[in-house]
C-alpha cells in the first residue's frame, strides 16, 4: 500500500473526531452570540421604571416640584417628570483578573503538558434579568497577557515528542479577545456571592501553537465556577475557584491541534456607581 494512504487511514478516525468536536465548538459560539443579541433590548428596558412603580409614585403626597429635575419644565405632566426623575441605572463593573493553569484534561482536545496564564480585563453588566435566582450578565473580556508555557518538541498534533534532552520548554506570548459571554450571579446583594461563567473569543499567539501544523489564532471557550466576596460598597474579591480554558483552531488548518487546561483565577471587581 502506498505511504500517502497509509498516512491517510491511520489520521482519518482522529480528524473525524477533531471535525467533530470543532464544530460543537462553532455551535456553542454561534448560541452564545445569539444570546448577545439581544443584550441591547432587555438592558433598555431595565433602564426605565416599570408602570406599576409609576402608579405608586403618581399616588405619593410628594409635591411635583420635588420631583422636577433641575432645567425641566414646569408644565410637563407629572408623570413625565417623575420617569425622567427616577432612571433607573444598569448595574454593571469592570473586574482586573488573572489566571493560571495547574493541569490538563481531555475534554474537546488531547493535549497536555502545557500551562497556560493570561491576565487582563472583564466587563459585566447585568442585562438579561434573573434565571433561577441568579442575576444574568452579559460579559466581554480583554487579555493584553497571555502566555503559553508548553515543550519545545510536539507531535502534529501538539503532544510532547519523547527526545533525549528532557525538559525542554518554550515560552510563546500572544493576547485574546472574548466579546461574548454570560455570567449567573446568585446572592448579588450579599457578602458571599456565587457565580457560574463562561466566555467565548479568540487568541492570537506570535507563532502557530499548540504545534507546527496549527494555526496562529485559535478559538477559545471557557468555563468558571467561583464566589465573590463583597469589601465594600464599591470593591468585591473574585475568587475563581475551578475553570476550564480550551483553544483550538477549529480546523482552519488542515490539522486541528488543541488544549483543554484547569485552571484558578483571581480578580479585583470595581463597581459603577448607582
Amino acid at each position: 500500500m502506498p505511504t500517502d494512504r497509509v498516512c491517510e487511514s491511520v489520521f482519518a478516525p482522529r480528524r473525524s473526531a477533531r471535525c467533530f468536536a470543532g464544530n460543537l465548538r462553532l455551535n456553542c459560539l454561534s448560541i452564545l452570540a445569539g444570546l448577545c443579541l439581544l443584550a441591547p433590548h432587555v438592558a433598555h428596558c431595565q433602564e426605565t421604571e416599570t408602570l406599576a412603580e409609576m402608579n405608586t409614585l403618581a399616588g405619593m403626597n410628594t409635591p411635583a416640584e420635588a420631583l422636577t429635575p433641575p432645567g425641566a419644565d414646569a408644565a410637563a405632566g407629572p408623570e413625565t417628570r417623575k420617569v425622567n426623575w427616577f432612571k433607573r441605572p444598569v448595574e454593571s463593573e469592570i473586574i482586573v483578573e488573572g489566571l493560571a493553569s495547574y493541569g490538563n484534561y481531555k475534554i474537546f482536545a488531547s493535549g497536555y503538558d502545557e500551562k497556560l496564564y493570561t491576565a487582563g480585563l472583564e466587563y459585566d453588566r447585568h442585562s438579561w434579568g434573573h434565571f433561577l435566582k441568579a442575576r444574568v450578565d452579559y460579559v466581554a473580556e480583554f487579555l493584553p497577557f497571555v502566555l503559553l508555557d508548553k515543550p519545545l518538541h510536539t507531535d502534529i498534533w501538539g503532544n510532547p515528542v519523547p527526545i533525549k534532552q528532557k525538559n525542554i520548554r518554550e515560552y510563546v506570548p500572544g493576547i485574546g479577545f472574548s466579546p461574548i459571554g454570560f455570567r449567573m450571579l446568585w446572592r448579588d446583594h450579599k457578602a458571599i456571592k456565587p457565580y457560574l461563567m463562561a466566555k467565548g473569543g479568540i487568541l492570537v499567539f506570535d507563532k502557530k501553537v499548540p504545534s507546527t501544523k496549527a494555526a496562529y489564532e485559535n478559538l477559545s471557550l471557557q468555563s468558571a465556577v467561583g464566589v465573590q466576596v463583597k469589601m465594600n460598597e464599591r470593591w468585591d474579591l473574585r475568587l475563581g475557584l475551578f475553570g476550564d480554558f480550551h483553544f483550538s483552531d477549529a480546523f482552519i488548518v488542515p490539522v486541528n491541534p488543541g488544549l483543554d487546561v484547569m485552571n484558578a483565577s483571581l480578580g479585583l471587581s470595581y463597581h459603577f456607581g448607582k
